[in-house]
């Protein structure tokens, strides 16, 4: 493994839930607009980072790994 998670379970969950919403609120109210497309996009990232448990964002600003 290339890195130690430094989100919890629960926080994981709630971005992976979050993301889904965010993706499927974009896209209903704003279409494949531009706009639309780059929430969505931030929406996948929650996702992807709450499967992964790692948020690169978090170890930037010193967020320490979770035992």
């Amino acid at each position: 493994m290339l890195y130690r998670k430094n989100i919890t379970r629960p926080e994981s969950l709630l971005r992976v839930v979050a993301g889904v919403a965010l993706i499927a609120a974009s896209l209903f109210w704003l279409g494949a607009t531009p706009w639309g497309l780059v929430l969505a996009a931030s929406g996948a990232m929650g996702i992807v980072t709450g499967l992964f448990g790692y948020c690169p964002a978090c170890a930037m600003v010193g967020r320490k790994p979770v035992e």
